[in-house]
């Protein structure tokens, strides 16, 4: 293992005991600092040693590969986050990335869904599977994602027993295994013991029949994990939305995710209590739904008002 490697090996595993970030955050920090360390490793230049001039070299190569500026500021806050750990663990005396301005974020407004869309979506759901089992189980994932805006990690990972007793509230585990209780609509609560009454059946069944120990996911699978992964759904959501007559590549988990948001506070939600179920840890992420909702009534206004037309 080289030096890098080694760095990387125990910054990723400091994150994860200390911070407890979760694998896809752990997996995004590898990538990034794998890549920033091949670059370094190719120029002769030791990580313990590299300055500010490299780091803002690498930079400006990321940026000629015509790499975002949302990539390529989460790649600096990546090296910055490695060098932070090399100083506080005696590796290195110095940060070189500390005083590096990044190159500040694309803003960009959250894709949409329409109430219409997503209505076609859920319906669409319902006649989405093999089997009568299969129908369900799309169902109550359509359901219970479109309720509760959360993410799809969150939704493939939740635990059966989250989902026992007709639950008006479900606790959901999110970033940084932080808790939080979201409510469940009238729609999803159904569709949630629907499904219930299916996978419980199906798993004594496998257990009568091979001795297989019962699950404890909602959503249980044959993998590693457990449980359904997010690439089967996402692969799943696409049938979903060809179903629908909906265009594959407009829907995804997180465009749902901003369509709860966006429908709550287009009801008349309040921004605080939308950030609580997405679980934001800052209300500026969430304020992003206002503009969505802004430019969606201006647009409305342009339109349709007599005296915009020309």
């Amino acid at each position: 293992m080289t030096e890098a490697e080694r760095w990387i090996s125990a910054f990723l595993d400091a994150q994860a005991a200390e911070l407890g970030a979760a694998r896809n955050t752990l997996l995004a920090y590898g990538r990034d600092l794998k890549d920033f360390t091949e670059w370094l490793d190719r120029r002769g230049i030791p990580i313990a040693t590299a300055k500010r001039a490299d780091v803002e070299a690498y930079l400006v190569a990321c940026e000629a590969e015509g790499l975002s500026k949302s990539t390529r500021a989460r790649r600096l806050s990546s090296i910055r986050q490695l060098y932070r750990f090399a100083y506080e663990d005696g590796r290195r005396t110095d940060n070189p990335a500390l005083q590096i301005s990044g190159p500040g974020r694309d803003k960009r407004l959250p894709k949409v869904l329409g109430v219409p869309e997503v209505e076609a979506l859920l319906a669409a759901a319902r006649e989405t599977g093999r089997n009568p089992a299969e129908r369900l189980r799309n169902t109550c994932l359509m359901e219970l994602l479109y309720a509760t805006g959360m993410r799809v990690s969150e939704l493939v990972g939740l635990p059966v027993a989250a989902a026992r007793g007709d639950p008006r509230m479900l606790l959901v585990r999110g970033k940084g295994d932080k808790e939080r209780m979201v409510p469940l609509s009238a729609p999803a609560r159904a569709a949630l013991s629907e499904w219930l009454i299916v996978r419980d059946a199906a798993e004594e069944e496998a257990r009568l029949r091979d001795r297989t120990p019962p699950g404890r996911h909602l959503f249980p699978a044959r993998g590693k994990d457990g449980h359904m992964t997010r690439q089967a759904f996402h692969s799943l959501l696409k049938d979903i939305a060809a179903a629908a007559r909906l265009s594959p590549a407009r829907v995804t988990p997180h465009v749902l995710r901003h369509a709860f948001a966006t429908h709550l506070l287009a009801g008349g939600a309040d921004l605080r209590a939308i950030q609580t179920m997405l679980g934001h840890a800052d209300i500026s992420t969430t304020e992003i739904y206002a503009h969505v909702l802004e430019e969606r009534l201006r647009d409305l206004v342009l339109d349709h008002h007599p005296l915009a037309r020309d």
